[in-house]
């Protein structure tokens, strides 16, 4: 494991593509800043890292990582307070699920504070492009992959670990229509669902596709085995308030993501005496919710969609709506509330944020 940086090579882009940048106009993920990070693992030992213009990588057909789905990545974001300072959020928790991703997937493990110096020196050439606008943000997008030239099953000797950024806008502009999926599995007991590896988001499209052409954004996951309790939804963790009280299913099954924002909210929750419950959701017990009418509020949770409002929930030839979002929603409130932590305009009491 790699325990230390003892020296990175930085050689800084003399074409800045800042000011070609529409402020006021930025797609999620389709605008990139002027570095990336770029770190080789070769025959057990770490290369120096480099930080050099954003570029194309080029790939061996045989590279094992296209073939075998060695590959895994994380999501973090960057902000600029009212004080001009930028500000990552809890970062530390995605160094400990990035290692736990390569542990899963048979790859060499970044040191959690290795990882963190690495997106803080990306974040430090590059942060000019942290949006100053509200709503805005700059995205980190930490991930590696397998880079053997090799056909045959099995872990790659050789590894590339890349950092790269992006300014992004809102993930949902609107509240989501989402369905319980009762055929297709995101993750089944003994798989990778806990693992951030990009093989579970391929698995994941065909049954999204197929929901957008009955007019869902997204799918709630059910378990794997018999579709009969609620997992997570798409892109995000998914939590409801049932009877007053928020209700989210336990991380104690190895078939979901352990969602850094979602324990934030519940972290929140808590410390507002708001009751909170993490069990096993049955997709039975949540539909019967719904049909009395005792669900207020549902909503998906993330890095990139912070929290997303759910506005209507399909269920076999049902739909069920859900009643509209006010300033009094618990969703509402704890939203504002990492909004204005993340952004400086209240104490960190919790000591969540760090500075780059």
């Amino acid at each position: 494991m790699l325990k230390e940086i003892t020296s990175i090579n930085i050689n800084k882009t003399k074409n800045s593509r800042l000011h070609n940048v529409d402020w006021d106009n930025i797609a999620f993920g389709k605008v990139f800043s002027d570095h990336m990070l770029i770190m080789n693992y070769i025959d057990g030992v770490w290369q120096t890292p480099e930080i050099k213009p954003f570029d194309s990588i080029s790939f061996h057909p045989a590279t094992s990582a296209i073939h075998y789905g060695q590959s895994v990545f994380e999501g973090m974001k960057a902000n600029r307070n009212e004080a001009g300072d930028v500000l990552l959020f809890r970062p530390e928790m995605n160094a400990k699920r990035f290692a736990e991703s390569c542990d899963r997937m048979c790859m060499p493990i970044i040191d959690e504070n290795v990882f963190l110096d690495l997106v803080k020196k990306i974040i430090d050439v590059d942060r000019e492009w942290v949006p100053s606008k509200e709503g805005y943000s700059l995205y980190i997008r930490p991930f590696m992959y397998a880079t053997d030239s090799f056909i045959g099953i099995k872990p790659s000797d050789n590894y590339t670990f890349i950092i790269f950024t992006c300014p992004v806008g809102v993930y949902y502009s609107k509240p989501l229509r989402v369905k319980i999926e009762e055929f297709y599995t995101r993750a089944s007991k003994g798989g990778v669902g806990r693992a951030k590896t990009a093989g579970n988001y391929a698995a994941s499209l065909y049954p999204a596709k197929e929901a957008k052409k009955e007019g869902f954004d997204q799918l709630i996951w059910t378990d794997g085995i018999e579709h009969k309790y609620i997992e997570e939804s798409g892109t995000m963790n998914i939590m409801f308030v049932i009877d007053g009280k928020l209700i989210t299913p336990s991380e104690s099954s190895d078939t979901i993501l352990r969602g850094i924002t979602k324990r934030s909210v519940i972290e929140i929750a808590k410390q507002w005496d708001i009751e909170v419950l993490e069990d096993h959701i049955s997709v039975e017990s949540l539909v019967s919710a719904l049909e009395q009418e005792r669900v207020s509020e549902a909503f998906g949770v993330g890095t990139a969609a912070t929290i997303a409002s759910i506005n209507e929930i399909g269920f076999r030839n049902q739909i069920f709506r859900l009643p509209p979002m006010t300033n009094e929603n618990i969703s509402t409130k704890i939203s504002q509330h990492l909004i204005n932590l993340k952004l400086g305009r209240i104490q960190d009491t919790l000591n969540w944020s760090v500075i780059v």
